[in-house]
Formats: structure tokens, C-alpha cells, sequence
């Protein structure tokens, strides 16, 4: 092992022991006025790009050249959260506007300027249809006192296999309130907030509009790379060796990042402050 990659290593086991996100009710910090990125975690966001790059199509704005529209709102929502940024990390933003639908998988750091990975196309709620609700804003955290699941591939009665096909990961976020996306008084009610995908033959083509009952809907390709570089599976990893449920969730032969986090931060950049 190459010294740097063995100092790099060493400094984010010691923040992961630490927690990948502070989870105490003060407001979190102001982020730090920006410093170099250091070579260790460049070197890392560069291969995740080139992978990233090679196995989702990027077909979305979640570039260099658009990066400020999915950080300044990223930050917004961490600001309004109890969430700190305590080391380098990936958040997993998904833009909720119904002009974009995409998410963007972001390097936030604390003392250096914040990177883009890359993305992919998306589908949340829907808004018109009874029974559907509009995908809250806000930060939720994948921590490990929830267990995830994977998806059977079965057949609804509409031919539809929900999930995506037989081993897709579906990433639960526990129970959040969401509008109702088909009353005029805004009514809320919780929903089983998920990150899933969808069916490859009918619902994928249609990725990049809203759709959805309030989960987020990926394409096949985002899931594995989730999935296979450990993306939101920082308290997953860390839990794994006392649960053997969290365990068993885990891909065999993941390869996880050390720049791993634990949050998925929806936004909507058509409105300045999304009610949530």
C-alpha cells in the first residue's frame, strides 16, 4: 500500500469512528472558508467520476459547468438540517423540479470547495393523481437503525416490476411526511420514503419527469454504482460486523469508497424555499 493512500485511509477511519454526520440538535456549523483539496481526495473524486462516467449515462446538468445549481441548494438544505459536515463525504442530491428530475452525486468537504461526480435521471412524485404524493425537500440520513432490502422482481398486476429487476437495492429512509400530491389545501401524510429503481422495460425509458407515489425512482445503472462503491453506506459498513441484517443487505465483493456518507438531500431548485 502506497503511503499516501495508507495516511488517507487512516485519517477517514478515524472521522467514520467518529460518525459520518453529527447528529446533535444544533443548528450545523458554517462551512469554513475554502482551502486546497488534498491530493488523497482528489485522486479518489477522480476515480468515482471515471467509473461513474463510464457505467450511468450523463445525460443530466450535473456537471462542472452547472456545478453551483446543485451545491448552493445542497448547502442551503444542510444549513437548515442538524446535520455537520465533519470530513470529506458524497451526498446523493436529488433535484425534484419538474424541469430536471435528476440526481447529482456530490463530494461536499468542510475546508475545501465542494466537487460534482456525476448523476443520472430520475423520476419523483407525481402531482394530479390521487393516492400520489409530491417527494419531500430536505436532508435524510441512511443510518443503520434501518434495514434496507432488495428488490424480488416480481410482476404487479399491471406487469410492472416495481423495484426493477431481482436484486436492485432499495435504500429506506424511514417514514417522512409529504404533501398529497392531488388536494389544494395541502394536505400531508407520511409516506415510506425510498430510493429504488423501476422497471427497466416500461418506466425507465421514462426517467427524467415526475411519476412516482413520493419515492425516488434511479435507473439500473445509478443503483449498482450506489450499490458496488458504497455511496450512502458509511453507517451501513460501519454496522455491518455487529448485524448481521445490515450484513446481509451488502453486496458481495462491494468495493466501498472511503469517501462514503450516509445523506440524501432533495431539493427543488424551482422554488427558493420548498415547504416541506
Amino acid at each position: 500500500m502506497r503511503p499516501w493512500t495508507l495516511a488517507f485511509s487512516c485519517l477517514l477511519l478515524l472521522a467514520a469512528c467518529a460518525g459520518p454526520l453529527s447528529t446533535s440538535p444544533a443548528p450545523a456549523p458554517a462551512i469554513p472558508a475554502a482551502q486546497a483539496v488534498t491530493p488523497q481526495v482528489s485522486a479518489e473524486a477522480a476515480s468515482l467520476r471515471r467509473k461513474l462516467a463510464t457505467s450511468v449515462p450523463q445525460d443530466t446538468s450535473c456537471n462542472a459547468a452547472n456545478a453551483a445549481s446543485w451545491i448552493d441548494p445542497a448547502r442551503a438544505e444542510l444549513a437548515t438540517s442538524s446535520l455537520a459536515m465533519e470530513r470529506p463525504q458524497l451526498l446523493a442530491v436529488v433535484d425534484r423540479n419538474p424541469r430536471r428530475q435528476e440526481l447529482c452525486i456530490l463530494l461536499a468537504e468542510p475546508n475545501a470547495p465542494w466537487q460534482v461526480i456525476g448523476g443520472s435521471r430520475v423520476s419523483t412524485g407525481q402531482s394530479g393523481r390521487r393516492g400520489y404524493f409530491i417527494t419531500p425537500t430536505g436532508v435524510f440520513v441512511h443510518g443503520g437503525g434501518i434495514v434496507d432490502y432488495r428488490a424480488e422482481g416480481t410482476f404487479n398486476e399491471n406487469h410492472i416490476r416495481g423495484l426493477g429487476l431481482k436484486g436492485m437495492r432499495v435504500w429506506d429512509f424511514g417514514w417522512q411526511q409529504a404533501r398529497k400530491g392531488w388536494t389544494r389545501d395541502g394536505g400531508y401524510a407520511e409516506i415510506r420514503l425510498l430510493l429504488h429503481a423501476t422497471d427497466p422495460d416500461y418506466l425507465e425509458p421514462r426517467l427524467g419527469r415526475p411519476a412516482s407515489k413520493g419515492c425516488v425512482r434511479i435507473p439500473a445503472a445509478m443503483n449498482r454504482f450506489l450499490d458496488q462503491y458504497g455511496v450512502l453506506d458509511a453507517a451501513y459498513n460501519a454496522a455491518a460486523p455487529a448485524d448481521p441484517r445490515i450484513a446481509a443487505v451488502l453486496p458481495l465483493g462491494q468495493q466501498p469508497t472511503p469517501l462514503a456518507g450516509d445523506a440524501l438531500v432533495v431539493i427543488d431548485s424551482a422554488q427558493v424555499s420548498a415547504p416541506r
